[in-house]
């Protein structure tokens, strides 16, 4: 499906940008951060600080930095205070874009994910201009590992999942937004902590890019994601298979 192969062609390229640490550790760190100020700092009694340690911990990050972000968030009378915000905006070829960033300068985070799609053929939209091409949905990752694809469908819909998909590489669980953190705890109370679990944008529909389109496309989702206040990037694109791989090469 177009979905699946999209998400496959992002966790490609994820996968070069997660080999930067010290950007993702920053970004984690960040995230921790802004849930424990919002929250309790107990990720057992705060949902969006357990999702963020459970990152963290996939991420590989040491359990003392992880702990000195709860601690320096929890006694921090001052310093940096980030704030959740949104972008969606056009790339090349008509793909819709959505940004989430964390950010202590709106002014600043908008300029650079403005330039960044200027530069590479976008343009950046009004708040919830490409929004509606897309789904908020709960997603959590399980290794194949840990169940049959039977196994993992029944469990999640006990749980409350709208759908469970499963093939080689592992399971994939969707849910409402609404339900997530139940859905969620409930499997990890039988199959234990999933190798990933947060708020994802899904495209309803997306567009079929060929090698010149996806090379275009790609450099500019690259650039958000260097920009250091941008947490997450999500587009509606499809890059088949055969394109990909000319990329890759």
């Amino acid at each position: 499906m177009a979905g699946h192969s999209q998400f496959k062609n992002i966790m490609h390229r994820k996968g070069a940008q997660d080999a930067r640490r010290a950007r993702q550790f920053a970004r984690l760190i960040r995230e921790i951060t802004v849930s424990a100020r919002h929250g309790l700092p107990d990720p057992a009694s705060n949902p969006r600080l357990r999702a963020a340690v459970t990152s963290a911990r996939q991420a590989n990050m040491p359990k003392d930095t992880v702990d000195r972000a709860i601690k320096k968030a929890a006694g921090a009378g001052g310093g940096d205070e980030y704030m959740d915000v949104r972008y969606e905006g056009y790339g090349p070829a008509g793909v819709a874009v959505i940004v989430e960033a964390l950010t202590d300068n709106r002014n600043r985070t908008a300029s650079d994910v403005r330039s960044a799609f200027a530069k590479h053929g976008g343009a950046l939209g009004e708040t919830n201009s490409v929004s509606f091409m897309f789904n908020r949905l709960g997603v959590i990752r399980y290794t194949a590992s840990v169940a049959s694809a039977d196994d993992m469908l029944e469990a999640a819909i006990e749980a409350g999942a709208e759908n469970a998909e499963s093939d080689a590489e592992g399971h994939e669980i969707t849910c409402p937004i609404e339900d997530f953190f139940s859905v969620r705890d409930a499997l990890e109370t039988r199959f234990g902590a999933p190798e990933g679990a947060k708020l994802e944008w899904r495209p309803t529909i997306s567009v079929t890019l060929d090698e010149d389109r996806a090379g275009g496309l790609l450099k500019l989702l690259d650039a958000l994601e260097e920009n250091d206040d941008v947490q997450n990037v999500y587009a509606n694109f499809d890059i088949p298979d055969a394109v990909m791989q000319k990329l890759s090469g």
